[in-house]
């Protein structure tokens, strides 16, 4: 890296993953330095980008998968260069990636953004359960694809939303699956023939208490229930039944599972990169690694207690793309990252509600982005027709690195009322570390 003037000269910026992320970061970054000598260079393992928030309406009718792709390549700027490789490990010692292939990448800068990865085999019975269709989960297209399927068939029974960790993507999904499965089977005309069970290893519906209360809340006008605090220890596809840890048996005629998450693999094949599950440790703050200065982390790969959601990539993003010029210009890294997490949770029947805390408070009633907006922590029509619109706002605002008005990456205050909310946050977001206590049942 050579410096003149304090700008960078031929600084070669490596981004890993072209999701959320990574695309965002790509587009912000040239715009900032484009022209004046630094080398973008995007690689991920394929060129189809989802829009994954839309994958939840799809076992519903309500969204076909390629409706919600487009290649990775069109949502990059033409001066940014995209290598579709897989890539195999990082050298953190001597700034290089290398390719499956055994090419290797120089950098001076690397971002590590290739999200979270669905691992379905680290729950006994489970891939075996989804392999027989006794288990699906919505988070790849084929999978909603398949559920879809499972759901139209599905006449009666007991359906069952499990999630087997606390670290996946967007938490509160499962629950809006339970929420969109009570509209659809009233659509259907047999709702009174199905009975929708949520399982989660929470002590509630959220990560967050006030949240908690409030989808609790629904769960129970809607006539779903709630099992709280349970561990699964494996999937039993042959008797359809979920065992926890304690023993406790869950049985099903359909189950939604949310198998567990973990980084990208190639983050546990690179000395010293990842933590045990191939998160990266990472600054919560500077969105900058803990392995190596050089290194910066956004979105579902850094490992920072945070939700993983678009949202809060979209939100680290300033910190991170503005570190990232700071470290090339050898200047004081910027720790404004404040752990700023937004999110709609559709609640059926054309209605939504919508979310708003960082990592210092709970989600606080009142409006959003100020005083006059969308309404916090209620159903509403205004809320639902957000996350439709959303979808325009991913792919010609988010994507670009464009800033949207009036959404700001500070959690914003104005319209809040801290009289309903805003307590420090109680249920820090992590993996269960419950030790397997003996089964019960066999």
């Amino acid at each position: 890296m050579y410096m003149r003037e304090g700008v960078a000269m031929s600084s070669r910026i490596v981004i890993l993953g072209a999701g959320t992320g990574g695309t965002m970061v790509a587009n912000r970054l040239h715009r900032e330095l484009g022209g004046r000598g630094a080398e973008i260079t995007v690689i991920d393992l394929n060129d189809v980008h989802v829009y994954q928030p839309g994958l939840l309406f799809v076992p519903f009718g309500l969204a076909r998968p390629h409706h919600l792709e487009q290649q990775r390549p069109s949502q990059l700027t033409s001066e940014v260069l995209y290598i579709e490789r897989v890539i195999d490990h990082v050298d953190v010692d001597r700034n290089t990636v290398i390719l499956r292939d055994g090419e290797k990448v120089p950098y001076d800068v690397l971002v590590v953004a290739t999200g979270s990865v669905l691992s379905p085999d680290a729950t006994e019975g489970l891939s075996d359960a989804i392999g027989m269709n006794a288990a699906h989960h919505f988070y790849t297209a084929h999978a909603a694809d398949l559920l879809e399927a499972a759901l139209a068939r599905f006449d009666g029974g007991r359906l069952v939303v499990n999630i087997v960790d606390n670290l996946i993507k967007y938490p509160l999904a499962p629950v809006e699956f339970c929420f969109l499965a009570d509209w659809y089977f009233h659509q259907r005309g047999i709702r009174d023939r199905v009975e929708i069970t949520f399982v989660t290893p929470l002590d509630g519906a959220s990560t967050t208490a006030l949240a908690s209360d409030t989808l609790g809340s629904l769960l129970m006008e809607k006539n779903i229930q709630l099992v709280p605090e349970f561990n699964t220890a494996r999937v039993d596809g042959i008797k359809r039944r979920l065992v926890g840890l304690d023993g406790r048996v869950v049985p099903f005629d359909l189950a939604v599972v949310i198998p567990t998450h973990s980084g990208a693999a190639y983050v546990g094949r690179s000395r010293e990169l990842g933590d045990e599950h191939n998160f990266v440790p990472t600054d919560p703050h500077s969105m900058q690694s803990l392995v190596r200065p050089n290194i910066f982390v956004i979105g579902d790969a850094a490992n920072i207690g945070v939700w993983k959601a678009g949202s809060v990539a979209y939100f680290e993003g300033d910190a991170l793309v503005a570190n990232v010029l700071h470290f090339i210009h050898g200047e004081t890294l910027d720790a404004s990252y404040d752990g700023h997490i937004n999110g709609f949770i559709e609640s059926g029947f054309g209605k939504a509600l919508l979310i708003d805390f960082n990592y210092d408070t709970e989600p606080m009633a009142g409006r959003f982005p100020g005083t006059v907006g969308f309404p916090l922590l209620k159903e509403s029509r205004l809320n639902h027709w957000g996350r439709v619109a959303f979808e325009w706002m991913y792919w010609h605002a988010v994507l670009a690195g464009r800033h949207i008005p009036g959404i700001r990456s500070k959690m914003p205050t104005a319209g809040k009322r801290p009289e309903l909310g805003g307590a420090p946050r109680l249920r820090p977001i992590s993996r269960s570390t419950e030790e397997p206590k003996p089964e019960k049942v066999s």
